[in-house]
């Protein structure tokens, strides 16, 4: 299987960042992830050897999500602010590692989805300790790219066609007996490299950097193996539930948001979507969603569905209310081929 730019020999995202020529890795962070601090504790001091088997934090647990911008923040004098990272075009999933090796996938809605990815569950679970949480993103590969149409196969499709999935995780929210969600972002990215040092494909660290050059040539160099933009994200913020301007993500720009204003078939099991666009507009995805997408909208959306009703332009529709945001994907900037990525139920 030929893999892109920027992608690790299991077809996922590359974990370990670039080396920035000072025997570190461009994130910052030695690259075995135990780099010392300023209270002379190296990261590995605070990490999983601590107390294993304590669960400090179990779910649910709500994300922490990046604003949009339209540009790549820059990067400030030294020391730098910035930590740069690839957006993947994935699955957000919380990763909970719980006593006897059980893992919760949970998705920004709360759902548990380590059924539908039984391989990455067992593989976290088999080689982490209990107590660890790790943020990140599920990831399918095809063809040189990542797929996240193959995410939404079952995993029986998946193994079927041969496409391998990985979890590339991008922060840490607990160690064995600790909740270190207050600690800043630099700290947490130490000991998630600390956590899986010894760890190897299909759980990845994402590729990191703090040279702004460095993240605006895999903006423009990575778009064909799949990635969606590049995420910024201060060094000194904490984790903190819900939309921050302390994390802001860059994507490109045929991907864009709307609002679900109304279904197209079953409410359970809808055929299309009606969205309104950020022009005021409306437009009905297409093609037709795919059973495991329809299944997503049906949940988070039937039991907001009204009657059905004749819309002067697109037909039959089910209203939606309150709307909810989705992600569209645009073929060559025109509305009429707009397509459905995914709800956004979270903002």
């Amino acid at each position: 299987m030929r893999r892109g730019p920027g992608t690790g020999r299991n077809g996922g995202a590359a974990a370990a960042a670039p080396d920035d020529g000072t025997g570190r890795g461009g994130d910052g962070a030695a690259r075995d992830g135990g780099a010392a601090r300023p209270d002379g504790r190296a990261a590995r001091d605070y990490g999983p050897a601590g107390a294993r088997g304590a669960v400090a934090l179990a779910p649910p647990v709500d994300v922490m999500r990046p604003r949009s911008a339209d540009e790549i923040p820059e990067q400030g004098e030294p020391p730098r602010e910035l930590q740069y990272s690839l957006k993947l075009d994935g699955f957000r999933a919380l990763a909970f590692v719980l006593g006897d090796g059980r893992v919760v996938l949970q998705s920004r809605s709360r759902r548990d989805l380590a059924p539908e990815f039984p391989g990455i569950a067992a593989h976290l679970g088999g080689r982490l300790p209990a107590g660890v949480v790790l943020d990140g993103e599920l990831c399918a590969y095809r063809d040189g790219r990542l797929s996240f149409t193959d995410l939404l196969r079952s995993d029986a499709d998946r193994v079927r066609a041969g496409v391998p999935v990985s979890y590339i995780a991008f922060d840490l929210l607990a160690v064995p007996g600790r909740d270190v969600r207050s600690l800043p972002l630099r700290d947490r990215w130490e000991l998630l490299g600390a956590a899986l040092a010894d760890v190897g494909p299909p759980l990845q660290r994402v590729l990191a950097t703090t040279e702004e050059e460095t993240a605006r040539g895999w903006f423009r160099d990575l778009r064909d193996a799949g990635v969606e933009g590049i995420v910024a994200r201060r060094l000194g913020s904490p984790y903190r539930a819900g939309a921050t301007w302390a994390w802001r993500k860059v994507r490109h720009a045929d991907t864009s948001d709307g609002l679900l204003v109304g279904l197209v078939g079953p409410a359970d099991r809808p055929r299309a979507l009606l969205v309104r666009l950020p022009d005021g507009s409306a437009v009905t995805t297409s093609p037709r969603l795919t059973p495991a997408q329809a299944r997503e909208v049906g949940a988070l959306a039937g039991d907001r569905a009204g009657p059905l009703a004749d819309d002067p332009e697109h037909g039959p529709v089910r209203p939606v209310d309150p709307p909810l945001p989705v992600e569209l994907r645009q073929l060559a900037g025109r509305h009429e081929n707009a397509s459905f990525v995914r709800v956004r139920s979270e903002g």
